[in-house]
């Protein structure tokens, strides 16, 4: 499974991109089962976020679901820190 994040805005606009493959991961199972639960919880359309916000595009195997700042679940703060963290 491939999972994407790109997340833009903020104060100095800068884009950010990371990208993770859990084919071989000790974590696979649950990143598989976190993703599930975000593209359920996210949306089709950007959503509207808050002046100097981060915005949040993530795409899962082709799919792909937006949110934004203030208005993230846990579980896609989760997902979203976890790729950008470890991805390249």
């Amino acid at each position: 499974m491939r999972i994407r994040v790109r997340r833009t805005g903020g104060f100095a606009g800068i884009e950010r991109r990371a990208e993770v493959d859990t084919a071989g991961r000790p974590d696979a199972d649950e990143l598989r089962c976190l993703a599930e639960r975000v593209l359920a919880s996210g949306r089709a359309t950007p959503a509207a976020g808050v002046p100097d916000g981060f915005q949040y595009e993530i795409t899962v195997d082709g799919s792909t679901v937006h949110t934004a700042d203030p208005r993230l679940t846990e579980e896609q703060r989760e997902l979203i820190s976890r790729v950008l963290k470890e991805g390249a």
